[in-house]
C-alpha cells in the first residue's frame, strides 16, 4: 500500500472517484493559485478500492459547492500544524452558479452571455440538476 506524506497546513480533498482528480483540479481552477498542489491518482483505499486525492498546501478555504456538485462521498480535511482541525463531508448543493453551463442553445444564457448560469438540484439521489431558466436537465 502506498504511503502519502502529511502536510503541515492546508486542505486535503479526499475520496475523489479514481481518475477524476485532474478534472476536479481544473473545475476548482487550482492551476491559477500560488499555493503548491499535489494530485495523487489511483491510490489504494479501503473504502473505495482506488481513489484520487488533492492536497493544497498553505490554503484553508475552498469552494465546497464545486466539490459537492462534482462527486459524491468526497471529504475535505482542513490541516493545521500537521493535524486535521476540521473534516467536512460534502453534500450536493441545492443551487450551483457558474460552475457548469447550460448546453441548451434556446436557453436565455446563450442569447445573454453575461447572465449567471444557475442550476437547481432536482434529484439528490441521482444528483441531477436543471437550469433555472430553461429547465434542461444536466447530469
Amino acid at each position: 500500500m502506498q504511503e502519502v506524506k502529511k502536510i503541515e497546513n492546508g486542505i486535503i480533498i479526499d475520496h475523489i472517484c479514481a481518475g477524476k482528480g485532474l478534472e476536479l483540479y481544473s473545475l476548482l481552477k487550482l492551476d491559477s493559485i500560488d499555493c503548491p498542489c499535489i494530485i495523487i491518482k489511483n491510490i489504494d483505499s479501503q473504502k473505495m478500492g482506488k481513489k484520487d486525492m488533492i492536497k493544497i498546501l498553505d490554503k484553508t478555504d475552498i469552494n465546497a459547492d464545486i466539490i459537492g456538485y462534482f462527486c459524491p462521498n468526497i471529504t475535505i480535511n482542513i490541516i493545521q500544524n500537521k493535524n486535521i482541525s476540521k473534516i467536512f463531508d460534502v453534500k450536493p448543493p441545492k443551487y450551483i452558479k457558474n460552475i457548469v453551463f447550460c448546453k441548451n442553445t434556446n436557453c436565455i444564457t446563450f442569447a445573454e452571455p453575461e447572465i449567471d448560469h444557475i442550476f437547481k438540484l432536482i434529484d439528490p439521489q441521482s444528483r441531477k440538476y436543471s437550469c433555472v431558466y430553461c429547465e434542461r436537465i444536466r447530469q
